[in-house]
């Protein structure tokens, strides 16, 4: 199923705006989140283990066991974020 995965704050600095995931039916946060720590040592740097990083599914502040649907949209960001 397609993720499209939104970075804000120094998660975008870092890794840019957006990107797009393929994921099999039945993922959670949690295996997106390792999904992407994969995808090259920039994002496992800064989606790593220990790593304090937010998420919200679809606008919504979710925890990493929330289950994912096609075409949902999921937002990383630090826990504090400037205005």
């Amino acid at each position: 199923m397609k993720i499209h995965v939104r970075y804000f704050a120094a998660l975008r600095e870092a890794l840019g705006a957006s990107e797009s995931v393929d994921l099999p039916v039945g993922s959670s946060l949690r295996d997106l989140r390792e999904h992407l720590r994969n995808g090259g040592p920039k994002h496992a740097e800064v989606l790593g283990p220990g790593r304090v990083v937010r998420c919200a599914l679809n606008q919504v502040m979710r925890d990493e066991s929330a289950l994912l649907d096609e075409g949902a949209e999921v937002a990383f960001f630090p826990p504090v974020t400037g205005g």
